[in-house]
């Protein structure tokens, strides 16, 4: 009973659906990558390349809100960002130009950016140390969602109104996020969410910045490339390796989102109870990337498949809240810099995988991703190992 009224868990639910709107408005497209390159008359990378224009825009608007919060407070980008996100999103449902389409995901990624560097700092402020890992898990557990109904959902409501009804829906999901975030950062005699160090002169980036949290950084942009290829082309795998209508993908992306959401709460108890986060990190890393290859590299029926993505998809969401415990033991003054530069550096993984998996397809097939994959994690995870006791130790 202490344990849960440590817990800031009004805010962790809004920021949990803030996340979920957040990661469905570009995740939801993956299934329609093919409709939407028809749509465009432009090709399947071309297309995959979209996934990039949203990280860079994601991760530049994640710095900038991050440090812009340690100053102004949160409130402003918990509620603010989500409005921007729904309008976005509808311009891009009604868009029929490809460079259209492009500049409007981009000011939705700037929309995302702004408010997961926001949640995830908020949420790590009001969460205790020792529940850090677990409330952090609880935000991240947005994104699993998404997964886990959000794209499997947008598959099968796809077969019926299109990618363009998805889209419209999507924006209907960023409104309710807006509503639920106005009502919970509403500050009040009982909490002060989005309200800390306003006033404060912005302190300089460098003071933010160690070696052992640049390592962090490090081994946050090859798990990002990981978990982007994984998100990015599952189901174009599917489609392709086993001949599957869109519908059809839906039961295979339900599993892979399980294991997700799965690991994510268990990564979140991971983080707290065991003595070291980064080795935590590393070898639930190493697990995945062992996954990965067999994954993309063997062929074992549709539901072997499923069954390897759903062991990839656990052991890498085990492994991100130790990541991001790690990362937020820093002081509160440089919380929001911190959280922000960790979905500004996220991008660059995000980018890589997008724009790595459309060359990988177009040059070598599905079977590339896994070797990559493989040799990701095991850098992930040596770059983080270094930092940790395990070293020290006589």
């Amino acid at each position: 009973m202490n344990n849960d009224a440590k817990m800031p868990w009004a805010l962790v639910g809004a920021c949990c659906l803030g996340m979920f709107a957040a990661t469905a408005s570009g995740s939801s497209r993956s299934p329609f990558l093919l409709d939407m390159a028809t749509d465009f008359n432009v090709s399947l990378p071309l297309i995959a390349n979209l996934f990039g224009v949203t990280s860079v825009s994601w991760g530049l608007a994640a710095y900038l809100a991050g440090r812009a919060s340690d100053v102004i407070g949160r409130r402003v980008f918990l509620v603010g960002a989500p409005l921007l996100l729904a309008t976005e999103i509808a311009a891009a449902a009604t868009s029929h130009s490809y460079y259209l389409l492009a500049t409007y995901i981009a000011f939705a990624g700037l929309a995302c950016g702004a408010f997961t560097a926001n949640a995830m700092a908020e949420v790590s402020l009001r969460a205790p140390n020792e529940f850090r890992g677990r409330a952090l898990g609880w935000v991240m557990s947005g994104q699993s969602l998404t997964l886990l109904i959000g794209v499997p959902t947008a598959a099968w409501l796809g077969a019926y109104v299109g990618w363009r009804g998805v889209h419209f829906a999507l924006c209907g999901l960023a409104l309710l996020a807006a509503a639920v975030c106005f009502v919970v950062s509403r500050p009040s005699a009982n909490n002060n969410y989005g309200a800390t160090v306003q006033g404060k002169p912005s302190p300089p980036l460098r003071d933010a910045l160690n070696g052992p949290l640049v390592r962090l950084f490090g081994a946050l942009i090859v798990e990002r490339i990981c978990f982007g290829l994984s998100a990015f082309y599952y189901p174009a795998y599917l489609r392709t390796a086993y001949n599957l209508e869109i519908a059809q993908v839906a039961v295979p992306l339900f599993g892979f989102a399980f294991g997700n959401i799965l690991g994510t709460i268990i990564g979140g108890q991971v983080a707290d109870k065991l003595p070291n986060r980064r080795v935590s990190f590393g070898v639930m890393l190493l697990i995945a990337g062992m996954f990965a290859m067999a994954w993309f590299t063997w062929r074992p029926g549709l539901l072997g498949t499923a069954l390897l993505g759903v062991g990839f998809s656990l052991f890498n969401a085990i492994s991100r809240p130790p990541l991001l415990a790690a990362m937020a033991d820093v002081p509160p003054e440089v919380r929001g810099v911190v959280m922000g530069l960790n979905s500004s550096i996220a991008s660059i993984g995000w980018l890589t995988a997008a724009l790595t998996g459309g060359w990988l397809y177009a040059g070598a097939g599905f079977g590339a991703f896994g070797p990559l994959m493989l040799v990701m994690c095991m850098l992930g995870a040596l770059i983080v190992l270094p930092d940790s006791r395990i070293w020290k130790r006589v």
